[in-house]
């Protein structure tokens, strides 16, 4: 399954007509350019999970910023690393929980 597939697949499992009004996932450019990931954690298995900000800069256009604050998982990064950003997410979120997405 591919990132994006596995996104989809994550936001749905936790649509239960109530989780979604409260949480949600966002992902929206940045102007410097790239891209932003914002993936809200609360009444997740991951929710009360930490992770330090880690900052991967190979050059000026290919960079990927990821860390959890306040129960919601980020990941800003340039261009062409908004599937590494989901990728991040995946690995994060699988770490958490007892069996992965199918």
């Amino acid at each position: 399954m591919d990132e994006l597939d596995w996104l989809q697949r994550w936001y749905g499992s936790h649509c239960d007509g109530d989780w979604e009004h409260k949480y949600g996932l966002e992902i929206r450019t940045l102007d410097n350019p790239g891209w932003r990931l914002i993936a809200d954690l609360g009444g997740t298995p991951a929710e009360s999970k930490k992770l330090e900000k880690v900052e991967i800069e190979r050059s000026d256009d290919d960079w990927l910023h990821y860390w959890v604050e306040k129960k919601r998982f980020h990941a800003y990064g340039s261009p062409r690393n908004l599937r590494e950003g989901i990728a991040r997410f995946r690995e994060f979120v699988e770490q958490t929980s007892s069996a992965p997405l199918v």
